[in-house]
């Protein structure tokens, strides 16, 4: 199960939604082994793409470099659908390589009138996509 808060949640969406109608992708960092979302890191699209993200691979060095400087880990790795459901794509799933990290995934569909807003998070291991219960808290 995820437990995020809603601050957290709330960032996540508006970030899904300015970026539409583009993919939206970024992370949320945690203490290492803790497994608890805690800081908000907005990426941008490297793609531009309304179907398709891509980490500038540049920000994702710096990025991991920053975590390992702070004993932080990938606790949540997010980015939106806009015309599609909320669920790993062949291509999301072969670019799944976080085995601990919780893969959010919003469809801002509805802002197009396709669909409904989702929220929904997945455990993407070894190929295999396993949806979770997603729990929003007002703090930890």
């Amino acid at each position: 199960m995820l437990t995020i808060t809603q601050a957290l949640y709330d960032q996540i969406v508006a970030h899904a939604r300015e970026d539409h109608p583009d993919e939206a992708c970024g992370v949320i960092a945690g203490p290492v082994g803790a497994g608890r979302p805690e800081r908000f890191i907005p990426m941008l699209n490297a793609a531009r793409s309304p179907t398709f993200y891509e980490f500038d691979s540049q920000d994702l060095l710096k990025l991991y470099r920053e975590m390992d400087d702070r004993d932080e880990e990938p606790v949540v790795i997010y980015h939106s659908h806009t015309a599609t459901e909320a669920y790993p794509s062949r291509t999301d799933i072969s670019y799944a390589n976080e085995p601990g990290a919780h893969y959010v995934l919003v469809s801002t569909a509805d802002a197009d009138g396709v669909g409904e807003f989702q929220f929904r998070s997945f455990r993407i291991v070894a190929g295999e996509v396993t949806e979770e219960e997603v729990k929003v808290v007002e703090s930890y």
